[in-house]
């Protein structure tokens, strides 16, 4: 088996459009994450304080932390204590990657089928 770099790799995969949606998303909120960081070091912070100032607990700060927003008013508290904000944009896709999507979707719930 001949082993691929990893950016090789990551280029091959990006090809797929669900794949490459979400990998957007996922550098999307890897920025937010940045921002919260950069915050806590810059402030000289831990988790802990910081989930204490802003009224979550530390085990938020660290889903946060770790890309995990599974509430969105969460993060919207730390974001806003930090003098931040987060905007959510619902855009339609592009026709066209509407319909690779849907093949590819529909091919996967083909194979499972079997």
């Amino acid at each position: 088996m001949k082993l691929k770099r990893v950016d090789e790799h990551l280029k091959e995969k990006l090809k797929n459009p669900y794949f490459k949606e979400l990998y957007e998303l996922e550098e999307q909120k890897l920025k937010i994450v940045k921002h919260i960081i950069t915050y806590r070091i810059k402030n000289e912070l831990n988790q802990k304080e910081l989930a204490g100032k802003v009224g979550v607990t530390q085990q938020h700060i660290s889903k946060i932390e770790n890309g995990e927003f599974s509430s969105i008013a969460t993060l919207e508290k730390v974001l806003l204590f930090i003098g931040l904000t987060v905007r959510m944009k619902v855009v339609p896709l592009r026709q066209n990657i509407k319909d690779r999507i849907d093949r590819m979707l529909h091919s996967r719930k083909t194979q499972f089928a079997l």
